[in-house]
Parts: C-alpha cells; sequence; structure tokens
C-alpha cells in the first residue's frame, strides 16, 4: 500500500521534510520513496507541494498521513476536515461517569 508521508532531511535541531510518496512498509527515515512531491521547512513555514501529482497520487490508492493529510487541506488542494494529530490525555478521552461501588449494594 502506498502512503503520502514526511522523509525528515536536515541537521539536528534543523528539520527539514520532503514530502515523499513510499510503500507503507519502508521506513519512515530511510529506505526508497516512489516520487518527491514537495518540501516543509517547519522553522521558516515555507512549504510547497505538487498539486496535480498529489491529486494524481490519491486517486491511484494512496493514503495520505495525518499531518500531510491537514497540510493538503491548507494548501487547498483537496476538501475536508482537518484531522486531529495530537494524542488526547487521558482525561480528556472519555467523559467522567458516575462510578457505582459493588459495596454499596
Amino acid at each position: 500500500m502506498l502512503v503520502i508521508r514526511l522523509f525528515r532531511a536536515g541537521k539536528k535541531n534543523q528539520p527539514f521534510f520532503k514530502i515523499v510518496v513510499t510503500d507503507k512498509n519502508n521506513p519512515p527515515r530511510g529506505g526508497r520513496f516512489v516520487q518527491e512531491l514537495g518540501f516543509f521547512n517547519p522553522l521558516t513555514k515555507q512549504k510547497s507541494i505538487d498539486s496535480e501529482r498529489a491529486k494524481y497520487w490519491i486517486s491511484k490508492g494512496a493514503q495520505p498521513s495525518d499531518s500531510i493529510y491537514n497540510l493538503l487541506i491548507a494548501e487547498k488542494i483537496i476538501e475536508g476536515k482537518k484531522r486531529s494529530v495530537h494524542a488526547k490525555k487521558k482525561g480528556e478521552e472519555k467523559p467522567a461517569e458516575e462510578k457505582v461501588d459493588k459495596k454499596e449494594e
């Protein structure tokens, strides 16, 4: 299965990401990729994406990661609702339910 995800490059404390199409089984920090679609620099917020190729790979069944999906929506390449990327805290996952002790019954 093909995925569209970020490929980290750059020096220590100076991250730079390439947006690549790769097989899901390839490691995220190495391995070969099918095609490079663009780049993202989180320090300068500079980004570039080949929108035609991104649409092509999505039409062929490539699944974008959550971060890439949100980036594609922000760049107006695809439409939809953004996905939550950060994990929720344990207390926020479920609303507090009333607990009944069995000893009281």
